[in-house]
């Protein structure tokens, strides 16, 4: 095998914890958003026992728009703090 296959083959070594946290230093904002996301559907599963007369369909919908909104608003926030790592806050040689 040429050794190019050995070092791509090594990145598997890697646990499954050690290889999310070092995805997160990289992305802040992917679990952040993934967290948001998961604790708006928390909510939601909650407030579905006193919805009072909205339908089932409508406040699943609502749910969905503001967990969708949650994760896009983590994405542009993600994107816009490594737009200003590379172009502005980048050491001038």
């Amino acid at each position: 095998m040429s050794t190019n296959t050995d070092l791509s083959l090594s990145s598997y070594d890697e646990g499954q914890g050690s290889k999310f946290i070092r995805k997160a230093k990289e992305t802040p904002f992917v679990p952040i958003g993934m967290a948001g996301f998961a604790a708006i559907v928390a909510y939601g599963l909650y407030r579905l026992k006193s919805r009072g007369n909205t339908k089932m369909s409508i406040h699943l919908i609502h749910m969905r728009v503001a967990a969708q909104g949650f994760v896009v608003g983590a994405m542009t926030l993600g994107m816009g703090y490594s737009m200003y790592k590379e172009f502005w806050a980048k050491p001038k040689p």
